[in-house]
C-alpha cells in the first residue's frame, strides 16, 4: 500500500498513531492563574535534548477550543510532566476525559497532588518521576490543531525504589506505560533487549 496523505481517504490521524508506537505518555499537571488544578495525559510527548533537558508534548484541541492544558502553561509558564507507570494506568485514564474547566483530575481520579519544588503546579505523589517544567516555547503547528511545547525541567523527584546500582532509572522498575493505536490500546514493556553502539 502507498498512501499520499494529502487525498488518502481515511484517517490520517490514525495511521501515524497506530504506526508510531509505542508512544510514552506525558501525564501534565498544570494549575491556571487562580490556582485551579489541572491533569491530563498526552501520547505526543518526548525528550527532545538531555543537557538542557527539554521534553515537549503536543497539545491538540477538543470541540474547537485550546485544551487546559495549553491555556494554562501559556498563562503561568509552567507545568510538570509525570511518567505513567502501570501501577498508575487506570487514575491516567481517568483523567484523560473531556472535563469543564473547573473539574479538578486530581480529586476525580483519587490521585495526590504534591507542591513541586521550583514551579506553581503540582506533581503526582503516586507517580515515580516527575518533572518540573518552565516553558521555552509554544509552537503552533501549520494547518494543525496542534501546539507543540517545549519546556526545559528545572526539578526531577525520582523515586529511589525505581534506581539501578548506578543511580539510573531502571525501566523495568519504572514499569512505564506507553499508547499504541486505537483510541482503548495501551502497551507495557514487553522484551527488553540490549545492542551495544558499533
Amino acid at each position: 500500500m502507498e498512501i499520499d496523505p494529502s487525498n488518502f481517504s481515511g484517517s490520517v490521524y490514525h495511521l501515524v498513531t497506530s504506526t508510531v508506537i509505542p508512544r510514552p505518555i506525558g501525564w501534565a499537571s498544570t494549575v491556571d492563574k487562580s490556582g485551579a488544578r489541572n491533569l491530563a495525559p498526552f501520547s505526543f510527548f518526548n525528550a527532545v535534548s538531555g543537557d538542557p533537558p527539554i521534553l515537549m508534548i503536543s497539545v491538540g484541541q477538543r470541540d474547537g477550543r485550546a485544551k487546559d492544558t495549553l491555556g494554562n502553561i501559556i498563562e503561568t509558564r509552567e507545568f510538570v510532566l509525570n511518567i505513567v507507570s502501570e501501577a498508575v494506568a487506570q487514575q491516567m485514564n481517568l483523567t484523560s476525559g473531556n472535563y469543564v474547566p473547573d473539574v479538578d483530575e486530581f480529586a476525580l481520579s483519587g490521585l495526590t497532588p504534591l507542591p513541586s519544588v521550583k514551579v506553581k503546579a503540582p506533581r503526582v505523589a503516586e507517580a515515580s518521576v516527575s518533572m518540573e517544567c518552565v516553558l521555552i516555547q509554544t509552537v503552533p503547528l501549520p494547518r494543525s490543531q496542534y501546539t507543540v511545547i517545549l519546556g526545559e525541567v528545572v526539578y526531577f523527584h525520582i523515586d529511589d525504589a525505581i534506581l539501578d546500582e548506578r543511580g539510573r532509572v531502571d525501566p523495568v522498575k519504572l514499569a512505564p506505560v506507553a499508547r499504541l493505536g486505537g483510541s482503548s490500546w495501551y502497551t507495557a514493556l514487553g522484551r527488553i533487549f540490549e545492542m551495544k553502539r558499533p
